[in-house]
């Protein structure tokens, strides 16, 4: 009877812990391809950028997501939706220059997160959660997921999907 007691009192402390943990998972992906023509600073995507964030959404639909951030662009928001959609989530706005403020909310949020940014964007908030060498992103590189696990040390994987 104690050590059935003893038990459960264990049980109940570190599954109490699980639901009190930090971020568990932060993944980044730049904006999927911009269309060509029309708005040159605020393009939309492409059709091909269309299918990027639909495969996004069916690659990342079981992470149990919390939160989506993504700059005001409509690349960056329109690669977050089809996602935000599938999760039942707000994409929140992040201005591109303010990823201190970004980089602040993260190491205080709860549950796994997406950050959707830009090929120079990705590289400083990665570097300011903790990765002393952050990955480079070429112009033509749109098929990147970085997965950020916070602890110490700081791990980043870099996948690839198409």
């Amino acid at each position: 009877m104690v050590r059935a007691l003893i038990f459960s009192l264990m049980l109940s402390l570190f599954f109490g812990g699980i639901a009190l943990a930090k971020p568990t998972a932060i993944f980044l992906v730049r904006h999927a391809e911009k269309a060509t023509g029309g708005d040159a600073k605020d393009p939309d995507l492409s059709e091909a950028g269309r299918a990027r964030a639909a495969s996004l959404a069916a690659i990342l639909k079981d992470t149990q997501l919390t939160a989506i951030y993504a700059t005001e662009f409509k690349r960056t928001q329109q690669t977050a939706k089809p996602l935000a959609d599938a999760a039942h989530l707000e994409v929140t706005t992040v201005h591109a220059k303010e990823t201190s403020d970004l980089v602040a909310t993260l190491q205080q949020a709860n549950g796994n997160v997406l950050i959707v940014g830009h090929s120079n964007t990705l590289p400083e908030i990665i570097k300011a959660l903790g990765v002393a060498s952050p990955p480079v992103i070429e112009d033509a590189e749109y098929d990147n997921v970085f997965l950020l696990l916070p602890g110490t040390p700081v791990q980043l994987l870099r996948l690839h999907f198409r």
